[in-house]
């Protein structure tokens, strides 16, 4: 461990996404004040820096092996509330986990949430996450307000939708490369208890599943559907719907409705140690599917949930990535438009079935309208798929490509750890005008990432896919 000009521990660390894969080694440092992050972005003893949150995204955007990664949870100052609006603002280290802690048991909840809470507020806005209700309400970036940003030449502005438009859009989803978000605004959503009212609705069939979609978009806020990787032939894409709503006071039995707010998040445990290899295979999966599925269909109707466990669910198993073994995972999440969606969902899962490929974990689920100019969804339906690190995967993944941008689909670069950089400017078409603020705001690419120099965004030109 070195000092650095700048007065921060310098440490000189391994660093990866939560799939594991890539590793890389590199510079990091944890500044405890927002006077360290400044001296950090303008110091001279690094080319490029990077903030990372909790490092929840999969693949290599959230560190910076060529220069600094900035590890930035310790920035989670509490700015503002105003009860009357919800409006929340807080330092860009927050994470969500904190905000429900503090916020929760006074009656209000996140507009948006992905299905961990161990992201951070800068973290959330810089993939422009997603959740259940995204077919309804959207990414998290129309919910935010206003944000105050450290660009790159150290000036300090203040951009929203109304003000400095442009920057905001680049920033929204913009993966942490057009600066370094300090605080940012969030309206919080009032509920009056901390339960989900849960409808499950097995689907014996892609077709079903789609329809039952579909019929509930405007029915329901909270969506989301698991699916079966490995069933084929005429249960091809079978799977499990799991609608929900927040209860109201009402809907709670008269022992609940004492005290509404209260959380009741379940048992936690946790994987101690790297799988084997292989573990997660075919027949270990099909057993699982087949056991999970049979067990949903006796399970349902409507019931109450608490709300961390139908949120979270992942959460109640710390590690839970190192489920697939040492060498790690990608995570395949992709969407598509509605016209081009269900034969590209089958093609899909009739080429991992022909692979010999199955997912241990698949969502299903229905998109609205996008954000900023990076931003992944689309109105349209996105599939996550993960794959244990294998031989002979990422030229399959390839081919899956071809058939997500013949679908006019694009994948998620929060997850992403493999594309190339012309599949990239292929499917996302405004990353031309994202080029342009960026290179406003940062002229010499002060704020760099593996994934940002893996798929060339730093220039407008590529030379073959």
């Amino acid at each position: 461990m070195t000092k650095t000009k700048v007065g921060l521990a310098a440490e000189t660390r391994k660093l990866a996404g939560w799939g594991r894969y890539p590793e890389a080694t590199g510079l990091a440092v944890r500044p405890e004040k927002l006077s360290a992050v400044r001296a950090a972005v303008g110091s001279d003893r690094w080319s490029s820096v990077l903030a990372r949150g909790l490092g929840r995204s999969y693949g290599d955007p959230a560190f910076n092996p060529e220069g600094c990664t900035l590890f930035t949870e310790r920035l989670d100052r509490l700015i503002s509330f105003d009860p009357a609006s919800g409006w929340l603002r807080a330092e860009g280290g927050l994470s969500f986990r904190a905000i429900l802690d503090l916020f929760l048991p006074r009656g209000w909840f996140l507009p948006v949430t992905p299905g961990t809470r161990h992201v951070t507020l800068a973290g959330a806005l810089a993939c422009d996450v997603h959740g259940k209700n995204h077919h309804r309400d959207g990414s998290v970036g129309r919910h935010v307000g206003g944000l105050r940003m450290l660009l790159a030449s150290g000036e300090e502005v203040e951009c929203s939708a109304q003000e400095r438009p442009d920057l905001f859009h680049a920033t929204v989803g913009g993966m942490g490369l057009t600066g370094l978000v300090l605080e940012a605004e969030l309206r919080l959503r009032p509920i009056q208890t901390a339960m989900i009212r849960q409808q499950v609705r097995p689907a014996g069939d892609l077709d079903s599943l789609m329809a039952l979609l579909e019929e509930h978009d405007n029915r329901v806020p909270y969506s989301v559907a698991w699916l079966d990787t490995v069933a084929e032939g005429r249960n091809l894409g079978r799977g499990v719907l799991l609608l929900g709503d927040h209860a109201g006071i009402a809907d709670l039995p008269s022992s609940q409705a004492r005290n509404p707010l209260s959380r009741r998040p379940g048992l936690r445990a946790t994987v101690p140690f790297d799988a084997p290899g292989g573990l997660l295979n075919p027949t270990t999966i099909r057993a699982f599917n087949s056991t999970y599925y049979n067990l949903q269909k006796r399970k349902a109707g409507e019931s109450l949930i608490a709300l961390d466990p139908y949120f979270y669910p992942l959460d109640i198993v710390d590690d839970w990535n190192r489920m697939y073994g040492r060498s790690g995972f990608v995570q395949y999440q992709f969407v598509v438009p509605t016209s081009t969606a269900r034969s590209t969902l089958v093609g899909v899962l009739e080429a991992c079935a022909r692979k010999g490929l199955a997912s241990f974990l698949s969502v299903l689920k229905r998109f609205g309208p996008g954000a900023g100019n990076l931003s992944f969804p689309f109105e349209g339906y996105t599939l996550t798929l993960d794959f244990p690190v294998a031989p002979g995967l990422f030229e399959f993944l390839d081919d899956l490509d071809w058939m997500v941008l013949d679908a006019g689909g694009r994948l998620y670069l929060a997850k992403d750890a493999r594309m190339s950089p012309a599949t990239f400017r292929a499917m996302y078409p405004e990353f031309r005008r994202w080029l342009e603020v960026k290179h406003q705001v940062d002229p010499h690419d002060r704020f760099r990432s593996a994934q940002s120099v893996r798929l060339a965004m730093h220039s407008q030109e590529v030379s073959s896919r």
